[in-house]
């Protein structure tokens, strides 16, 4: 059984709908998310992001944000992150290069796609969240598929 983190800035947006998704998608999995900032420790995710989830029949309102600790290099087999700036903090934690291994660009397990990031809908409408979710459904899709077999 793989552990998969999901990270994304604050842990309110993209990181706990990967969350969502992946755990629907590999429920004997352990799947947690976070963030690379503090700005949201012990929040709920944001209600956009609650809502779209909902509207695909996920359930997310009782996750609670935190932010990336170095000893998630120990727990985690596999760190998604949303986007380059998230993975250069997170590289930038690494003390090993093992645990650097661990850190994937979660688009680059799209190989046929020319978007690599997942753009933050945080300053967007509910379509952007809309867009992100149907994101990270194909890509969290590839990665159940992958770690099934």
């Amino acid at each position: 059984m793989d552990k998969i983190l999901m990270v994304c800035l604050g842990n309110i947006c993209r990181s706990p709908l990967a969350e969502g998704i992946l755990q629907k998608k590999l429920p004997n999995h352990i799947v947690d998310s976070c963030g690379t900032a503090n700005y949201h420790i012990d929040e709920s995710p944001d209600i956009r992001s609650i809502d779209v989830a909902r509207e695909n029949g996920i359930d997310i309102s009782n996750h609670l944000g935190r932010q990336f600790s170095t000893n998630d290099f120990q727990f985690y087999d596999i760190i998604y992150v949303m986007d380059k700036a998230n993975y250069s903090d997170v590289i930038q934690l690494a003390k090993s290069e093992n645990e650097k291994q661990k850190v994937k660009l979660i688009l680059s397990e799209l190989p046929s796609s020319t978007i690599k990031e997942v753009a933050d809908p945080y300053y967007g409408n509910i379509e952007d969240f809309r867009k992100c979710f149907s994101q990270l459904d194909e890509v969290c899709t590839v990665i159940a598929n992958k770690l099934s077999n």
